[in-house]
């Protein structure tokens, strides 16, 4: 019989390889901490410098697009830039430094004055050629201007990169540490920016077009202080007649308001002080306030004698007491000729030969003055 055959199942066991991961290493990256002076290099140099000397805007009260509420020249982050002044005649170039000794204006200046301006600019001149070129000339040099590298004044390489930029916040200028504010301070002073006045009395002769002037402590503040001491003088003025002269302010009144109608010798002194104090501060007919307050001042001083006359003189002819005929003569209205002009009157009443005819004026205007 035959044997069965045993086949034996060999069993396999798949080994499964073990999955090794490898974690990559992982690095924190740390943010430098950055702040605003870091690099807004322009800020950092600004603070870094003497504010003695400063470019400014020129603010106002006239209207500017609503910015003379904010006190701002300009919009924030508006900047007006501008190149120095070249005047270009017959090809020839020519720009307004301040630093050329052969400029016209430089020329026209008496001999002391200008033998002094011409040292200072040569003093000026050799020093920035020694910072920016490093190039040393005496500044009696006889052929100082052909030793001259970088400031001849037919640079032009040199002077057409010279330019002035403002904005609402300061420019400040620090001549003694920094060769190019000490450019553009001599530029400034001399005309060389037409957005930049070169002092704060020549921004006001400009008026509401001019933005920016050059702010330089001992010269504006006396600007400044100016008007101040304008207006105190003329207040000193009032107080003192007001308690000294009651009469002669008065005629001042007379003199100097527009409505001297409305003052009769019944007015309260309280009254003509008043007016006074306002029309001195420019509230008053004469809107400008140094007008006003040197109009005052002016009438102030004038003796006893004129101011009655101009008194008389002014209200006189508002209640028609003299006219101006056709012929432009001035007479009374009982027709006696008393001149051409307003002062032609004064000098005319003023005589002693017309007594008469100033008694007759004199007591007219005066029924008036005492109702």
């Amino acid at each position: 019989m035959a044997k069965k055959k045993t086949t034996k199942k060999a069993t396999i066991k798949a080994e499964v390889a073990e999955t090794i991961t490898i974690a990559e290493p992982t690095f924190e990256t740390v943010q430098p901490k950055v702040s605003m002076e870091d690099f807004t290099m322009i800020e950092k140099y600004q603070q870094t410098k003497d504010q003695t000397i400063a470019v400014r805007p020129y603010i106002t009260g006239a209207e500017n697009m609503g910015l003379e509420n904010y006190k701002m020249a300009l919009y924030d982050n508006v900047y007006h830039e501008e190149q120095l002044t070249c005047l270009d005649v017959n090809g020839v170039r020519r720009y307004i430094t301040g630093l050329n000794e052969f400029a016209p204006e430089i020329k026209q200046l008496p001999r002391a004055e200008r033998e002094a301006k011409v040292r200072q600019i040569r003093t000026a001149v050799a020093e920035l050629e020694k910072m920016l070129a490093t190039n040393v000339i005496k500044v009696d040099d006889p052929e100082f201007w052909n030793k001259v590298k970088l400031l001849r004044p037919n640079n032009d390489e040199f002077w057409s990169k010279i330019s002035l930029r403002c904005g609402n916040e300061p420019l400040f200028l620090d001549p003694g540490k920094d060769p190019y504010d000490l450019i553009k301070l001599f530029a400034i002073k001399a005309g060389g920016f037409s957005i930049c006045a070169k002092d704060l009395a020549s921004a006001k002769k400009k008026g509401p077009g001019c933005k920016f002037y050059l702010d330089e402590v001992k010269e504006t503040a006396g600007t400044r202080t100016e008007l101040v001491k304008l207006r105190n003088k003329a207040v000193a003025a009032l107080q003192n007649l007001y308690d000294t002269n009651p009469t002669k302010l008065f005629y001042v009144a007379k003199v100097v308001d527009v409505n001297s109608s409305e003052y009769n010798h019944s007015t309260p002194n309280d009254v003509v002080y008043e007016n006074m104090d306002l029309f001195i501060d420019g509230e008053g007919s004469e809107s400008n306030f140094v007008r006003a307050a040197k109009t005052f001042i002016d009438a102030s001083r004038e003796n006893m004698e004129d101011l009655k006359l101009k008194a008389i003189l002014k209200d006189a002819n508002y209640y028609g007491i003299i006219v101006s005929k056709s012929d432009g003569k001035i007479y009374t209205d009982s027709h006696a000729l008393i001149g051409r002009t307003m002062e032609d009157a004064l000098e005319f009443l003023k005589s002693p030969l017309n007594d008469e005819v100033l008694a007759y004026v004199m007591r007219k205007v005066e029924q008036y003055w005492n109702i």
